[in-house]
């Protein structure tokens, strides 16, 4: 049935952007399948064993499921390996027997070097001659001139060009498949990165395609506070005012929503996914491509520290220049942090005493049909407000939670009672949410009076009703829970075996129907759900959340059950969770653009403990992720998230409770090289310590960076950096951040930095983006040197229609 429809939606093709596209069949496809090729032929040693290479990677995860943590690192005696080794060994040893031209420098030069042939010399020959406008951008401005780091010679990765040439067809077929994802999405991809991409290609992929930026009238010397709400956005609802019905529906079949509308809304195909999941699979583990991944990483930390050394002083008489801005009035946000752990625990205690003193005949929970009052329910554990202290609640995170997540949930529940929870952090409750509206509209009161700091708050969608979405929304109007410091993200956690055994669910497609059908419904028709319409204006993204270390017993493939069919009463495997979010959200985006709506972004927590897949799914398909520790220990991905600029938040005080004690944390490490790191503080409730009271402010944000800068010693410009990049990945609108970066932002390098706002150095900014734009260099011109045979541009990245094959 599928294909037939598609078949007959694709007679007419046209641009996705600007058509439209008239489909017989009652339900349109969730979207359009996207090309399997690249714009490029980059045929590489391990074509053709992909599927292999994945199946025994996913094995391997599985059979040592049952450790504490997985074995991230594989053995040297890995038989892909040894293969690998035994390959390099037979080339050099054929390279070696080859006659060269009687020349004797040229000799001396290749044995000295170690190159394979002649004409990897002459291809490195003309590698060497640099072109001066290698930045575009570039202009001697007195500000942005300092002390640079050239390598000179003509090899310069360390590596047999062999090998470069292997492992930059590898790095690009990955960056090619994660743009890809992205651009379908409607998510951002990193322009620096793109630009290099599309020169390898005949036809440029369109960037508009996936990041419309609109203009905004904010100007160079504007104000860095951006104006206030005048009215409340929750005031004032009128239904009637509300963008009428479009008369769709929507159905979901096969675990992804269907639309019954003429439009073409894009998805990408299972099958191609899979594929795509192998073929990342594979190159992570590919020993020369790590060999290539580890070298560059080592090179750029040793880059940094020289940077340092030679310009460290430059950078501290940059920011002193600076009028009247430092680190503590620059823009911070705090990119992971969860609602219901939002307050430390003097912030909670005291309010449960001023609600025991204010609300005491307040009826807040029902038992057994028995209706109990606040007062009452505390009398039941022979508790009085006296008796309460931070000691009585044991909220905080301590040294017996460490790789104990079941012990740290526990930590959520005050007194170690289920039903406060439920009373105070919970919006769907007796009262509604009262108490928790309350508590956190405290919190956005502390925030809106430091100014500086702003937050992206995770609710829970659990997906077990349908009318969850709309509960939510009503808990946010009613209490008029909002800040233009607060954004929000809603976070789903994987618990269907959970729901399942427990009879709530009948199958994993119940579970997603009940989180994304009434997501079309309100934008469809914003009539039939006036309050959630009104929030979503405010939902930035989706996050994933959950123990991660969780053995997983099934590996996600062709053979794996639809979700209809998953009735098991095993949890699906993360990337199962992943995919299936991001397919649905990406036939939302489509639609909501349609009606000039937000669209959403993939964020979920990734890479905290668990298989080394999880940080492949994420790369795949999030545009920001939140932890990320497991790059220190996979190379190759870790390189890839630096030259995609994938954010990164990172809360390093939260790892040293659960997962990973603080020296050993790779914050710093990442932070050196270049990757898109911010700090952030997770769960202030369990693993910070500010104070609350008339005259300081809970700040557990900045809690996280001083603690950082004194063990760590950072410097104003490492701080400066952290909060800056903070900033670039959070959900906040782009006239937002015109205001907080600079109108400019958004340009590449130097260009784009305002030290006016952001306190960081253009000396810093420049030294980031030409070292990307060295490695990015690096790698496309080893793939470009090569003649490749040019694939027909049938149906490639751009985003027309095209049929599905049978």
């Amino acid at each position: 049935m599928k294909a037939d429809i598609t078949q007959k939606g694709s007679s007419d093709q046209r641009d996705l952007r600007g058509g439209r596209h008239l489909l017989t069949s009652q339900y349109s496809l969730p979207g359009i399948p996207v090309s399997k090729h690249g714009p490029i032929d980059l045929r590489t040693s391990m074509d053709g064993k992909y599927k292999e290479i994945a199946e025994e990677l996913f094995s391997r995860s599985l059979a040592e499921s049952e450790m504490r943590s997985a074995p991230y690192e594989f053995p040297e005696d890995s038989p892909i390996e040894q293969l690998e080794e035994r390959r390099q060994r037979l080339e050099r040893q054929i390279s070696q027997d080859v006659k060269f031209e009687p020349d004797i420098l040229l000799r001396a030069k290749q044995e000295f070097m170690k190159t394979d042939s002649a004409t990897d010399l002459e291809y490195l020959k003309e590698q060497n001659q640099v072109p001066t406008d290698m930045y575009p951008e570039r202009e001697l401005i007195p500000e942005r001139e300092y002390q640079r780091v050239a390598i000179s010679g003509e090899e310069k990765c360390g590596v047999p060009f062999t090998d470069l040439l292997d492992a930059a067809k590898c790095v690009v077929k990955a960056l090619f498949i994660r743009e890809k994802y992205m651009a379908l999405s409607l998510q951002s991809f990193c322009r620096t990165t793109a630009r290099y991409l599309h020169e390898l290609g005949d036809r440029p992929l369109d960037l508009n395609v996936y990041e419309e930026v609109p203009e905004t009238a904010v100007t160079a010397d504007a104000t860095v506070h951006p104006p206030v709400s005048e009215t409340h956005p929750y005031e004032g609802l009128d239904p009637a005012s509300l963008p009428p019905d479009m008369g769709y529906s929507c159905k979901m079949m096969d675990g992804v929503v269907h639309v019954a509308t003429e439009l073409d809304l894009p998805y990408p195909d299972l099958q191609e996914y899979i594929v795509d999941m192998n073929v990342m699979m594979a190159l992570i583990i590919n020993g020369p491509v790590k060999s290539f991944c580890y070298r560059r990483l080592q090179y750029l930390s040793s880059k940094f520290q020289m940077h340092i050394l030679l310009n460290e002083m430059k950078e501290l008489a940059a920011q002193k220049k600076v009028p009247h801005r430092d680190f503590y009035n620059i823009r911070k946000v705090d990119t992971h942090i969860h609602a219901s752990s939002c307050m430390n625990q003097k912030h909670l205690l005291r309010f449960i005493k001023r609600a025991m003193k204010k609300y005491p005949k307040e009826i807040v929970h029902v038992e057994k049909g028995r209706e109990q009052t606040l007062m009452e329910v505390f009398e039941s554990m022979n508790l009085t407000a006296f008796d309460l202290s931070v000691d009585t609640l044991d909220m905080h995170a301590d040294r017996n939670t460490f790789h104990r997540f079941d012990k740290f949930n526990a930590k959520y529940n005050p007194i170690g009672e289920s039903i406060l929870r439920e009373i105070f952090i919970k919006t769907d409750n007796h009262i509604e949410g009262k108490y928790f509206g309350h508590i956190i509209k405290e919190v956005m009161a502390d925030l809106e009076e430091s100014k500086y700091q702003n937050v992206e708050l995770r609710l829970s969608i659990y997906g077990r009703s349908r009318d969850e979405w709309d509960k939510l929304a009503q808990w946010a109007v009613k209490h008029q829970v909002y800040s233009d410091n607060v954004r929000w993200l809603v976070q789903v956690p994987r618990l269907f075996d959970v729901y399942h055994t427990k009879k709530q669910l009948c199958n994993f497609q119940e579970m997603l129907e009940n989180i994304f059908l009434p997501l079309f419904e309100v934008t469809i028709n914003p009539r039939t759900h006036p309050e959630l319409h009104l929030f979503l204006q405010h939902v930035v993204g989706f996050d994933s959340v959950d123990d991660e270390s969780k053995p997983e017993q099934h590996i996600f493939n062709l053979d794996s059950p639809l979700p209809a069919n998953w009735i098991e009463e095993d949890n699906p495997p993360y990337s199962y969770y992943l995919y299936y979010m991001y397919v649905n959200m990406t036939v939302l985006n489509h639609l909501r653009r349609r009606r000039n709506f937000n669209t959403f972004v993939l964020r979920p927590h990734c890479g905290e403990a668990g298989p080394i897949h999880h940080l492949v799914s994420g790369f795949m398909l999030s545009e920001n992720i939140c932890h990320g520790l497991l790059l220190r220990k996979a190379p190759v991905l870790q390189y890839l998230y630096y030259l995609a600029q994938i954010g990164i938040a990172m809360s390093p005080l939260s790892n040293n409770s659960l997962f990973l004690s603080y020296h050993r944390n790779p914050l710093p490490e990442y932070l050196s090289r270049g990757l898109m790191v911010s700090l952030s503080t997770d769960d202030p409730l369990q693993f910070h310590f500010t104070k609350v009271n008339k005259r300081v402010l809970q700040e557990p944000l900045m809690e996280e960076y001083s603690i950082a800068t004194q063990v760590w010693k950072l410097s104003s410009c490492d701080m400066c950096e952290l909060a800056r990049n903070s900033v670039l990945m959070s959900g906040f609108s782009h006239k937002v951040k015109s205001y907080w970066l600079g109108p400019s932002y958004i340009k590449e390098g130097p260009e784009g930095n305002d030290i006016r706002r952001t306190n960081v150095p253009d000396i810093r900014v420049a030294y980031r983006f030409e070292t990307m734009c060295e490695e990015l260099n690096l790698i496309t011109q080893a793939v470009s040197s090569e003649e490749l045979e040019t694939i027909e541009e049938e149906g490639s990245l751009c985003m027309s229609a095209v049929p599905s094959e049978q």
